[in-house]
């Protein structure tokens, strides 16, 4: 019987089967086993306790305090201390302290006792000012405020409060100056503003017409009024015995007094109404 010849082979056909197990294989690839999910971090139980982000951003205000007498130091340092958002940075006993602790501390507000040893709170004031024009001062003193408040606001201070004040309102006083306001009682405020609709000001220590003298003036009226003489003036202020002269001459001239007897009652007269005033919570 003859051989039948084999069929011939449609290249196309053959190429199908081959095709065909491509495209499938292609359509299912083989699935990667899964592996386990990972286990979960352990909760950090620090940040339960942990305050919001935004109050843990929160810098505390720094305050310079200079006052020359440690009990009144220690009993501010502990009122500030105690809040959320005040700290004491440093503490200065005398003018020359406190201008080196600005450089090496650099405190946002600096509160201040006009009754320094070593220089005239109302020059220190100056000082600052020449340091940091921008530096918060608030003033805290036993002097009547409505003689050196206005002093001190022309000095460059933002605020004075008299040490008579509660601990809540000093606090108020501090948030107040360092936020840029200015702090005053209502008392100041308003004798302040009705001195814009007045001629002559109603405040009774203006009787005397001290407002007419300079701070320079003043200071050396005040140091009458304690009891030092010309030369001891002089060594505290840094001057000489006839610049100091010069200044009482000036003073008589300004207050009307016809000699200089006069001038050291009067400065006497107005030392014991002040003393008068001095609360019980320290002194200057």
């Amino acid at each position: 019987m003859p051989k039948s010849s084999p069929k011939p082979i449609d290249p196309v056909s053959a190429a199908l089967p081959a095709v065909e197990h491509a495209d499938l294989s292609a359509k299912r690839p083989t699935r990667a086993k899964a592996e386990p999910a990972p286990e979960p971090a352990p909760i950090d139980q620090s940040l339960k306790t942990r305050p919001p982000l935004a109050a843990a951003a929160t810098r505390k205000l720094r305050v310079l305090l200079v006052d020359d007498h440690p009990l009144m130091l220690a009993g501010l340092t502990m009122l500030i201390n105690a809040t959320s958002d005040l700290v004491v940075c440093a503490e200065a006993g005398n003018a020359s302290e406190a201008i080196g602790m600005i450089t090496a501390k650099s405190p946002d507000i600096v509160v201040l006792d006009l009754g320094l040893p070593d220089r005239n709170g109302l020059e220190v004031l100056k000082d600052f000012q020449a340091l940091n024009a921008n530096l918060p001062v608030l003033v805290v003193s036993m002097h009547d405020e409505m003689l050196y408040a206005e002093r001190t606001l022309r000095a460059g201070a933002r605020g004075y409060v008299m040490k008579e004040v509660g601990g809540e309102k000093l606090l108020a006083a501090i948030r107040s100056v360092a936020e840029g306001r200015v702090f005053v009682s209502d008392r100041v405020a308003s004798e302040l503003l009705g001195n814009l609709g007045r001629r002559t000001p109603s405040n009774p220590n203006r009787d005397l017409m001290l407002d007419r003298l300079s701070d320079r003036e003043f200071e050396i009226f005040r140091l009458l009024g304690e009891g030092h003489s010309t030369r001891s003036i002089a060594e505290r202020l840094k001057l000489s015995p006839k610049t100091v002269d010069a200044h009482r001459a000036n003073i008589k001239t300004k207050l009307a007094l016809k000699d200089g007897a006069a001038l050291v009652r009067q400065s006497v007269r107005w030392n014991e109404l002040q003393n008068s005033r001095t609360s019980p919570m320290g002194e200057s």
